[in-house]
């Protein structure tokens, strides 16, 4: 692990190597049992997961005062490894899916991690409560959904002048069709960072935002998937 880290230019303190192992080695195992991910490979899951997932803090520095919100991503990445590397910032999994937030939370005790909470919402309910929407300085989602749709169920969760982080494949026609989106939400691109791993180029867009949004977004459950702003 230790050489793959040194690839890509990524330092852990100890403490934190002896946890990627512990998590490498629990998520092997829970996905024998589960399929959680077709990539099963030591290398694949260490470059494709973990690197990959924290490579945002090789482009953003985290102050222990934020609070991050991580939207419907796939079972645990980037959450869980930003929450290795950053372990005085506090982090919110948000995700309709019981049985994903169950298994995460299986995960977050196996690891003794303290800094992350389970939402159990659908997007376009959620951001009606005046607790979360507008609540967080940053919000993540990895490989998700199509950048309009999701502009739609993130940018409500911001604060105002504050990150969307969306990590991507690189798509310069996606980025396009996001312009309306960005413009309708009062959001705009503030830097993309492109790198790749093993070969494969990826993306991380931030996205901020500059202006108190509309309260008509996001619009009701399923419109944004079916009928994205562009």
């Amino acid at each position: 692990m230790q050489e793959l880290l040194k690839k890509y230019n990524v330092e852990l303190e100890d403490n934190e190597l002896e946890k990627f192992k512990l998590f490498l080695k629990i998520f092997k195992e829970k996905n024998s049992q589960i399929n959680l991910s077709a990539i099963r490979d030591d290398k694949w899951i260490i470059e494709k997961h973990f690197i990959d997932s924290i490579m945002l803090n090789v482009f953003f520095d985290f102050d222990d005062w934020m609070n991050i919100a991580d939207l419907g991503t796939w079972w645990w990445f980037p959450l869980i490894p930003l929450a290795i590397v950053n372990p005085n910032v506090n982090f919110t999994w948000i995700d309709s899916v019981w049985k994903k937030l169950k298994a995460i939370d299986w995960f977050i005790e196996e690891l003794w991690i303290n800094n992350v909470k389970t939402l159990n919402w659908r997007a376009e309910i959620l951001w009606q409560d005046l607790q979360y929407r507008e609540s967080f300085d940053i919000v993540v989602s990895r490989a998700t959904a199509y950048l309009p749709t999701l502009l739609e169920f993130v940018i409500p969760l911001l604060k105002v002048w504050w990150i969307f982080a969306a990590y991507k494949l690189q798509d310069k026609e996606e980025l396009t069709a996001s312009k309306k989106a960005l413009t309708r939400l009062w959001a705009k691109i503030m830097k993309i960072k492109n790198y790749e791993i093993e070969w494969q180029e990826r993306t991380i867009i931030f996205i901020e935002k500059i202006k108190l949004t509309h309260k008509k977004y996001p619009r009701s459950i399923g419109i944004p998937l079916k009928e994205p702003i562009k």
